[in-house]
């Protein structure tokens, strides 16, 4: 989903008169309520920090002004920001610019997606609250509306139940506009994460598991089971593979035990006592068979 990174940074921080370069005080700098990463690393903080004393932070964050407020909210550079405040540096540099709560969530999802940085599930999410903004509906009809575009596309919907054009395009500009997202795609490989299990999708959203992983345990129907192998693939850093043997065990133990073989000859042996099949000529000569190649069988294993 990424674009080309020079061209994603012309964009951010082109040259214009809505936007302005200069350092800031941190104090004066918050991150937005609701961030478009679940969980960062630590790990690529500290990396940010260990180069940040030594040059200190080279790349400006984007930042936008709060309305009625000295403080300015990041749109880009979270980890930037982090990593000021481990230093406890007293300014950052910074490019302002004037965005309204759309822009700067576009903005923010393209520069995410130019670094790879997003998850599956941080990047389904933020386009979906996307287009819940551009489209001016709750979060939870968004999906619908986008399964019903795929429909109507392939031919499958009413006629008296069509979504107008208007729609469709904007729909397919604002995917066009993250990097070229196929509609298709993204409702083939993205949505149905968010019908995975709450447990699994929790775990998803802390950074701890892999989306390929969590789709593998999601296999596991019984809860309490699924809880257990969940907390051991985190504890253990199980491997996919490792994942699908441990599955495999776990579906093999829940069959039902077959029936020992001491039980089996019990149990035919009783049914045979109790058929009909000696008032069958034909029958009753074949069980008089097999009776005397077991008796045969019985006896050349009988130590003398």
């Amino acid at each position: 989903m990424a674009r080309d990174r020079r061209m994603v940074e012309d964009f951010i921080f082109r040259d214009d008169t809505k936007q302005t370069k200069a350092t800031m005080p941190l104090s004066l700098i918050v991150l937005p309520k609701a961030e478009l990463r679940y969980y960062i690393d630590p790990e690529e903080v500290d990396k940010i920090v260990a180069s940040a004393k030594k040059n200190g932070i080279l790349e400006p964050l984007l930042v936008r002004p709060i309305p009625t407020s000295e403080q300015h909210e990041v749109v880009a550079g979270a980890k930037r920001y982090r990593a000021a405040q481990i230093l406890e540096l007293a300014e950052v540099p910074v490019v302002v610019r004037e965005l309204n709560d759309e822009d700067a969530l576009e903005i923010a999802l393209i520069e995410n997606f130019a670094r790879s940085a997003l998850t599956d599930l941080e990047e389904t999410d933020g386009v979906l609250r996307l287009l819940a903004v551009k489209l001016k509906i709750e979060l939870s009809e968004v999906p619908p509306i986008l399964h019903h575009i795929q429909n109507q596309q392939r031919g499958r919907t009413a006629a008296n139940n069509v979504i107008g054009n208007d729609v469709i395009d904007l729909v397919q500009s604002c995917l066009t506009s993250l990097g070229n997202i196929k509609l298709d795609s993204f409702i083939s490989n993205r949505l149905p994460i968010l019908n995975l299990p709450s447990d699994i999708l929790e775990v998803l959203r802390q950074g701890k598991l892999e989306t390929s992983k969590a789709k593998a345990i999601a296999r596991v129907k019984d809860k309490e089971t699924r809880k257990e192998l969940l907390e051991d693939v985190i504890a253990y850093n199980f491997s996919l593979s490792e994942i699908k043997r441990k599955i495999q065990e776990i579906e093999q133990q829940s069959q039902p035990e077959a029936p020992s073989l001491k039980h089996l000859a019990d149990d035919t042996f009783r049914r045979l006592k109790k058929s009909q099949i000696w008032n069958d000529p034909q029958k009753k000569t074949k069980v008089e068979k097999l009776l005397i190649e077991l008796k045969v069988l019985i006896e050349d294993g009988t130590p003398q």
